[in-house]
């Protein structure tokens, strides 16, 4: 079986009665799931191809996720609260029939033929009489769409195989099964999401999903854990960061998924010891996750970050020159990803950008932009984007080692650098400092930075900061960033 769909009804078959979706006032189990996903199919017209998702997070959201996928056509996620322009160029682009949403969130999608909302998505459509549904493992599942660098989100067009090939590989290393409960904790437009849903109800896992309140409290959304039984959790490297600190986890947790951003040493010194916890790799072109790294046994490198490990089941990973040629260990190149996960490359016009895509003589491979090296053990260590340098009077500066070099300051818990241009075009540094104490003082951090850095790589500007805000994706939102402007 290689297609989403396919693999849950045989699941829902298999185990009718098993909790499938845990909420705090409700649970459903796999035949109930599956018979709402039916219900919500047969809603839809004839010849559907994509359809947008734009719900609250409950099991109507993952019902209609399924329902779109048995009809073999596609979904676009946007969660309710995002800009409106940025909704309707998703849906515009990718050519939706239809948005499912909600009433209340109606107003956001007139520009739409069609909306499916509270009231008609459960209402069969007359010509779904005996309608059959198919769908093949090259059907495109999803497009997901990511940050791009014309300005515009570009969408990263995902397959049933790429799905299916990533459950397996999550399952060959983390063994979920039907005692297993996995937390719903990202936004629908990012790659965790994917993993929580299907790794778990693929596998036989319920998928618990908690309301915004509890997300938004973490000793809230510890209760809910301890609760519903949760044993596993994904998320970005500073939601473990905050689990970190706290005095005790539920002993039901036994898995902690760090993935998106690269993960700290200091970020899981006290988790660790609590819980299983890994270190994950993979851009959303290769399908969430391309590696792991078992942190526990692990070694933390020195510039105080795990390596990411090694490939998952499915899949190669090779650091290449600017020629394409293999490098040896420990020599850094391009980390470029072969295997099941390799998508289908960006929907609409982007010919340039589809270029990171080659086939090769191993078959359809990834170039990732991200610059890395192969350690002595075999796993492999994460440097930074091959685009993050800037010049600064006539010098190559990497912005990611001097963030690096920040986390080597005493008393800096969280660090974060970012170029910026003057009235006159030319690139300096703001860094934003998270101190562990109050009493860490600026001339103290520019004094150790100077231990290792030469004077024009030491940021402008050193910001303090009680916290780095982060965005809905759980990364850190610019748009909240003081940004200190410089002048003539």
């Amino acid at each position: 079986m290689n297609t989403v769909y396919e693999i849950f009804k045989a699941m829902a078959e298999k185990q009718p009665d098993a909790r499938a979706i845990i909420e705090d006032n409700r649970m459903m189990t796999f035949k109930e799931l599956s018979e709402m996903t039916d219900m919500i199919a047969d809603s839809f017209p004839d010849n559907t191809k994509a359809v947008g998702i734009v719900m609250r997070h409950r099991a109507e959201m993952i019902a209609s996720i399924l329902a779109v996928l048995k009809t073999g056509a596609m979904y676009v996620p946007a969660e309710p609260n995002f800009p409106s322009g940025r909704i309707n160029y998703m849906m515009q682009e990718s050519n939706v029939d239809f948005v499912l949403t909600e009433l209340q969130y109606a107003s956001k999608l007139k520009n739409f033929k069609k909306i499916y909302s509270d009231c008609a998505i459960c209402i069969a459509d007359k010509n779904s009489k005996g309608r059959m549904y198919k769908q093949t493992a090259e059907d495109l599942a999803y497009v997901l769409y990511t940050s791009g660098s014309t300005g515009k989100p570009k969408g990263v067009a995902v397959t049933n195989k790429n799905i299916c090939h990533y459950v397996r590989a999550f399952e060959h290393e983390f063994h979920p099964h039907s005692g297993d409960v996995m937390l719903q904790h990202s936004v629908c437009s990012f790659d965790i999401f994917v993993e929580e849903v299907f790794t778990s109800l693929l596998n036989g896992a319920a998928l618990a999903i908690p309301t915004d309140e509890d997300k938004s409290d973490m000793h809230s959304l510890m209760k809910f854990i301890e609760r519903h039984g949760v044993t596993m959790l994904s998320g970005f490297p500073y939601l473990l960061m905050t689990m970190n600190h706290l005095e005790k986890i539920p002993s039901c947790l036994r898995l902690a998924i760090s993935g998106g951003d690269v993960l700290r040493g200091h970020y899981v010194n006290n988790l660790i010891k609590k819980c299983e916890v890994y270190n994950t790799y993979g851009p959303s072109e290769t399908t969430v996750c391309a590696s792991y790294y078992r942190c526990r046994d692990g070694n933390i490198l020195e510039d105080g970050t795990y390596p990411i490990g090694s490939a998952v089941l499915g899949t190669t990973i090779k650091i290449l020159d600017s020629d394409g040629n293999e490098l040896p260990r420990g020599e850094v190149g391009e980390i470029c990803i072969w295997g099941g996960g390799v998508s289908n490359g960006y929907i609409g016009n982007r010919v340039e950008e589809n270029k990171a895509f080659e086939q090769s003589d191993d078959g359809r491979m990834y170039h990732s932009g991200d610059l890395g090296y192969i350690l002595p053990d075999g796993n492999i260590a994460f440097l930074h984007r091959k685009d993050t340098q800037i010049m600064i009077y006539g010098k190559r500066v990497e912005v990611m080692e001097v963030e690096s070099q920040l986390y080597q300051c005493s008393g800096v818990e969280q660090a974060l650098v970012r170029a910026f241009t003057d009235e006159d075009g030319l690139s300096y540094m703001i860094a934003y400092v998270v101190p562990n104490n109050t009493d860490i003082k600026v001339s103290q951090i520019r004094k150790e930075l100077s231990e290792n850095l030469t004077d024009f790589m030491i940021p402008e500007f050193i910001v303090k900061m009680a916290q780095i805000p982060l965005n809905a994706n759980g990364k850190p939102d610019m748009e909240r960033m003081p940004v200190v402007m410089k002048g003539a």
